[in-house]
């Protein structure tokens, strides 16, 4: 299998954790790519054409897009347990996911409008609406997260990614201060070697 890769995608990330969770990440080889959004990876476009990572060629040659699809057809080949297969703890799961990529996809927002547009056109308001989002989106984790703390799935690999990637790009944020329960559980899971691997392109 072949893996379109960049080291700071938070959603790359979620991938590389379900896959070495499951035995599987020796399996996957990895693309270098480059998926901005404004000058866009023809290689990445050719599988894909939202031309985003992650993108997943399987082994018979199909693409998989996005994050979503590509955790889940991984945790179908590894036999994993990662998605609970029916019942109030896959709609948890599942749900608990989208939280955490809606949480992701403010914080990519956020950092494209800081980052990528041009500092004269920058909309302020708009960036203030993303902040809001995941400051939304991390007082409902913090209300929660007492209940998660004796399982691990998609979700809870999704809310590690996303804690990941403030950490990485929002540092001023300090949500640690703001989200007591969430500093705790992000320390504990953490320690998985899943979690606190570093993954990038083989030299």
């Amino acid at each position: 299998m072949k893996l379109f890769f960049s080291p700071t995608s938070p959603y790359v990330r979620k991938v590389m954790i379900c896959a070495h969770e499951l035995g599987l990440s020796e399996k996957l080889e990895l693309l270098p790519a480059k998926a901005s959004p404004v000058n866009r990876d023809p290689s990445i476009v050719e599988k894909n054409p939202l031309g985003k990572v992650p993108t997943l060629l399987t082994s018979e040659g199909r693409a998989l897009y996005d994050s979503r699809v590509i955790c889940e057809y991984i945790n179908e080949l590894g036999s994993g347990n990662l998605f609970p297969k029916s019942g109030a703890l896959r709609w948890e799961a599942i749900t608990l996911q989208a939280l955490g990529d809606g949480l992701l996809d403010a914080a990519l927002l956020a950092r494209y409008e800081t980052f990528l547009r041009p500092k004269e056109l920058c909309w302020t308001d708009w960036v203030n609406g993303q902040l809001e989002k995941i400051h939304s989106a991390l007082t409902d984790f913090e209300m929660q997260i007492d209940h998660h703390k004796d399982t691990f799935h998609i979700g809870h690999i999704t809310l590690a990614c996303s804690l990941g990637y403030l950490d990485l790009r929002f540092e001023h944020l300090e949500w640690r201060k703001s989200y007591p329960k969430l500093k705790t559980w992000f320390e504990e899971i953490s320690k998985r070697e899943s979690i606190k691997k570093e993954w990038a392109l083989p030299t």
